[in-house]
């Protein structure tokens, strides 16, 4: 298997993308309680996060019957590389208090379209 760095660029000479985002799978590692107790700082974590360009999209993620979004949640960070996405995760509440454990991954955006349309007054972001 080829180095990332030479399968990024065999990737753009393909015509992809390429762009590189870090994927964090956060998972439950204490007990709710201590997950509940952290779960303020976390959220302003992830939101000095997103002030600063590093958060791109986080949240919970369901469970496989599609049902209960409790368990495993899913965070992707715009960094400028693999450790410094590493530091973030590390540094987030859940993770330091051992509330929550997390494997991170690098992922190459190649494929796809994005679509937003926000209605301020409408208080609506839609996806697409």
């Amino acid at each position: 298997m080829p180095a990332w760095e030479d399968y990024k660029a065999q990737a753009k000479s393909r015509g992809a993308l390429a762009h590189e985002l870090y994927a964090v799978l956060s998972t439950p590692a204490g007990s709710p309680e201590k997950v509940k107790a952290n779960l303020p700082a976390h959220l302003a974590y992830q939101a000095e996060q997103e002030a600063k360009g590093a958060l791109f999209l986080a949240g919970p993620v369901s469970d496989e019957s599609g049902a209960l979004m409790e368990g495993m949640g899913l965070i992707i960070y715009s960094a400028a590389s693999l450790e410094e996405a590493r530091s973030l995760a590390e540094a987030d509440p859940m993770h330091q208090s051992g509330a929550r454990s997390f494997v991170l991954r690098r992922w190459m955006i190649n494929e796809g379209s994005l679509s937003l349309s926000l209605k301020l007054s409408g208080q609506s972001v839609s996806i697409g």
